[in-house]
């Protein structure tokens, strides 16, 4: 709505700006001997009235809007803070306590296997995950042995086979909880979690499971 409102407001203050450069020029050139006549002058100020109410309800529009989105916010913060949500995302923190996450596996599937990377892409980690369980925790492993990971960001690949074919690799769904509500420059909503990671609403949703 800020969008439409702000063109909106931008056209008709061009307007009223050209309405002024005219009038203002037709008051200046007109002859002294044949002035404008006057019925046609207060035609004109009612025009210049009107369209200086117009920037004004749109300005006033603008500020409404604004606080509807700081209301819509606020909406949002109760409806969302500390609610447990699953995180459509493939990187993961880790920092000494184990990650928690979700996937769907379909039953065409037959194996599947997550693959942990660290930021430089090399595997630390792969394990079969059985399919009946849903929820899975990666609690630091690495093929080292005993060795736990560093505190870092991991990627969490999930990869299904089929046959021993692979079908297609995904991402885990991270649970976590929401800690704040925000909103990046263009108003889009951000939820704040528990994961440290903040995203868009459209990658979250709500886990009661």
């Amino acid at each position: 709505m800020s969008d439409v409102s702000g063109a909106t407001t931008q056209t008709i203050g061009s307007e009223f700006n050209a309405f002024i450069k005219l009038l203002t020029a037709q008051i200046r050139n007109q002859d002294p001997l044949s002035p404008m006549d006057s019925t046609q002058f207060v035609d004109q100020l009612a025009t210049f009235s009107t369209l200086e109410q117009q920037v004004a309800s749109n300005t006033h529009l603008e500020s409404i809007a604004g606080m509807i989105g700081g209301l819509h916010s606020s909406i949002l913060a109760g409806q969302w803070l500390g609610e447990t949500v699953a995180v459509d995302t493939s990187w993961a923190p880790y920092a000494g306590e184990g990650v928690d996450f979700v996937v769907d596996i379909p039953e065409s599937t037959d194996e599947t296997v997550l693959k942990v990377r660290d930021s430089n892409g090399n595997e630390i980690w792969s394990k079969t995950l059985a399919p009946e369980a849903g929820r899975y925790t990666w609690n630091g492993e690495t093929s080292t042995g005993d060795q736990l990971a560093e505190d870092g960001v991991y990627q969490l690949e999930i990869q299904m086979y089929k046959d021993g074919e692979l079908q297609r690799t995904t991402s885990p769904r991270l649970i976590g909880t929401v800690t704040g509500v925000t909103a990046d420059e263009n108003g889009t909503m951000l939820l704040e979690t528990s994961l440290n990671l903040t995203t868009e609403m459209a990658n979250v949703e709500k886990y009661n499971r």
